[in-house]
């Protein structure tokens, strides 16, 4: 029996209509669900997910403070500079024509640096730092030519024959840093880096007072990452950094750098430094280092160091200022103190000579600083017990911070606790057991100068904010270390130095009363064993009986001859006119004190 045939059953039509129906209504429901979510639930957080899609950051960069010296001059500025950047996608066609146009017009680039940069797989490149306006407009003079020659090859071509054009470079700002008197001041002041930052000195020690705050701003971009003209854009403005104005002079500190320059050529020394401090204030108007640097030129292996604040030494004769006056002060010598000083002594089985050799000498305690005799300081200095001694140079700033806080700085070395064995305090009370910076011995001869006041050294006079407005800089709090009467009588004593007799006539100043210390220290090098270096040095303030001025000089490993007062007391002597004829200091017009230095 045969089956029937089967036959195909259509659909029904109504129950297909009704599900596409069904299927198309829950797509609009999700879009219209979709849209009022956009524009009526949560608005702004779409709107701005969407604006970060399309805006760019760019940061403002804020104007760096200048570095001045106490009159206005400026040491350190910045100037108007750009920073050459490119897109290479628009760049990458004509790499070769602008990276040998780049090349030509900044010194010291490369073709294949500028060539591999412009043709990178990235929307920005930064190509030079710190370009000159004058170069940024000789290049982009030099593209809008070529590119006038190419629109006129490029008439009457079709598109693809056409040329392509300079296109893609573009410019930020880029302030470069500028010394405009070169290297007058350059180890204090310091340096700036590439990236504007300091990396030196004063540059790098208040580098975020001077750097101030950079701003930002937000630009809506095309899809290529580029600026949409007229579009908007929000801006937080950078906020500029303060000048800072120093105590420094910079016609005074160019002479002293000068005169130091002689001194340390004359005399084959390793380096020197002069630093002059005002009594009064203790401003530092001068603080001179040589070698130096000029900042406005490449720097290939020079020291970035101020050796005034972050070199020491064992500082020799000078130290002898110190403990006379701390013996003075507590009444164990006067003016009227005799001494029969032998040609040596013997501490803890260490014989300690003077420079010269001499029987016994019937020497005044102004005679042992004239002839600055390590013995006959010994010998004064075993009337006072030592911890007594060692508060006094505690006092007068041996082995604490000048108050500065100078990058670099060294606080010297003092030794430990202050149960010294004997030898320690003998050798410490003529200068040789402890290392000082220069600041440091020069804070504490003015101490003496200004009637037994120490008075904190100040580089820094005072900050200036983008508006002109003087911001105060206090300096710390000055401190009584010895009496008006122990300075004076040690200031006496300092004035017999450059008479007749004492160890550096080649420091007196004609017409102005002059008081002042030689120094001559051994110290350790590298290289040898035990002291083989010298440091040979001179201190001193004028006018002596109403003092303005302390100058210090320093000479490192001079060997060309060894000796503070022929050696440091001529730098002294210049120094210390210039400053006196420059500040109108006049003579007093009193007579220096005859007093004896034998018995």
């Amino acid at each position: 029996m045969k089956k029937p045939p089967r036959t195909l059953k259509l659909g029904r039509p109504a129950l297909r209509l009704r599900m596409t129906f069904g299927v198309m209504a829950f797509v609009l429901s999700l879009f219209a669900g979709r849209l009022i979510l956009l524009q009526g639930v949560d608005p702004d957080s779409y709107a701005l997910a969407a604006t970060k899609e399309n805006t760019k950051p760019f940061v403002l960069h804020a104007t760096r403070g200048a570095i001045l010296d106490r009159n206005g001059v400026p040491l350190s500025v910045s100037e108007d500079a750009v920073a050459i950047t490119a897109d290479p996608t628009q760049t990458a066609p004509v790499a070769a024509q602008l990276a040998s146009l780049l090349t030509s017009k900044i010194p010291g680039t490369t073709y294949a640096k500028f060539y591999a940069d412009l043709t990178l797989k990235k929307r920005y490149v930064l190509l030079a730092h710190q370009v000159s306006p004058q170069t940024w407009n000789q290049i982009s003079a030099e593209i809008k030519k070529q590119n006038a020659a190419i629109n006129e090859q490029n008439k009457g071509k079709p598109a693809e024959a056409k040329a392509p054009l300079l296109v893609g470079l573009f410019t930020e700002s880029d302030p470069i840093r500028s010394h405009p008197l070169g290297s007058v001041g350059a180890s204090v002041v310091g340096v700036v880096g590439d990236e504007g930052k300091g990396l030196a000195g004063l540059e790098y020690g208040l580098n975020d007072k001077l750097s101030g705050s950079d701003g930002k701003a937000m630009y809506e971009v095309d899809t290529k990452g580029n600026k949409i003209p007229n579009a908007d854009h929000t801006v937080e403005e950078p906020k500029p950094g303060v000048s800072a104005q120093l105590t420094l002079d910079s016609d005074l500190q160019w002479f002293a750098e000068k005169r130091i320059e002689e001194a340390v050529k004359q005399w084959k020394a390793e380096s020197g430094t002069v630093v002059v401090m005002d009594v009064k204030t203790g401003e530092l108007v001068a603080m001179a280092n040589y070698p130096g640097y000029d900042p406005n030129k490449p720097l290939k292996g020079q020291s970035l160091k101020n050796n005034a604040l972050e070199q020491v030494y064992e500082p020799g004769s000078v130290q002898k200022v110190v403990t006379m006056a701390a013996l003075a002060d507590a009444n164990k010598i006067s003016l009227d103190t005799k001494l029969e000083v032998p040609g040596s002594i013997t501490v803890q089985r260490r014989k300690i000579k003077d420079h010269f050799d001499h029987g016994v000498l019937k020497l005044t305690i102004a005679g042992v600083i004239a002839k600055s005799s390590n013995v006959g300081t010994i010998i004064a200095s075993r009337e006072m017990p030592i911890p007594q001694f060692v508060k006094y140079l505690h006092d007068f700033g041996f082995g604490e911070p000048t108050g500065l806080d100078f990058p670099g700085e060294s606080r010297g070395v003092m030794p430990q606790g202050d149960e010294w064995p004997e030898l320690t305090r003998s050798t410490v009370a003529f200068g040789q057991g402890l290392a000082v910076n220069a600041v440091q011995m020069t804070a504490a001869v003015n101490a003496v100068a200004n009637g037994g006041v120490y008075v904190p050294p100040k580089l820094v006079k005072n900050y200036v904010d983008s508006n002109g407005n003087d911001i105060p800089n206090p300096a710390g709090p000055s401190r009584r270390v010895v009496s008006e009467t122990a300075a004076k009588e040690v200031a006496t004593m300092m004035e017999s130095v450059t008479a007749d007799g004492g160890t550096a006539l080649q420091a007196a100043i004609p017409g102005y009363r002059v008081a002042g210390k030689t120094g001559t220290a051994q110290e350790t090098g590298e290289g040898c064993e035990g002291y083989c270096k010298w440091a040979t040095s001179f201190a001193g303030f004028a006018p002596a009986d109403n003092p303005r001025f302390v100058t210090y000089v320093v000479l490192q490993n001079p060997t060309n001859g060894r000796g503070g007062g022929f050696q440091g007391g001529p730098v002294f002597r210049d120094v210390m006119s210039y400053a006196l004829q420059k500040y109108a200091v006049p003579p007093t017009g009193a007579k220096q004190p005859n007093v004896p230095l034998t018995w």
